[in-house]
């Protein structure tokens, strides 16, 4: 897909009338606004392929992770089954507060 550099026909630019170079100019300015269209495309077409590549490495990974979770949950319900409630689980190294009263005056 690499194009070979081009070189600007010199010969043709300096021997060329003001119409000639204005007509050459709107040609080679059409011609980059195509080109910009194309990499336009190609860049989102990029972000697409890259963000379900992306897509693809997350599942993965969660699988991987899911035994490890899935364990460690099912000790959690263990937990709650011998009787302790969840917050115990969470809140067990924090010291019982007295509630706080916020009645409006």
């Amino acid at each position: 897909m690499s194009c070979p550099p081009t070189q600007p026909p010199w010969e043709f630019l300096l021997s060329a009338s003001r119409n000639s170079l204005q007509s050459y100019e709107l040609s080679r300015l059409g011609h980059a606004a195509n080109l910009r269209k194309e990499i336009d495309a190609l860049l989102d077409q990029w972000l697409e392929e890259n963000a379900c590549a992306m897509l693809a490495r997350l599942l993965m990974k969660q699988r991987e992770c899911s035994p490890r979770e899935s364990e460690a949950a099912t000790s959690g319900e263990r937990r709650r089954e011998e009787g302790h409630p969840v917050s115990y689980i969470f809140f067990a190294d924090r010291r019982a507060s007295a509630p706080v009263n916020r009645s409006s005056a």
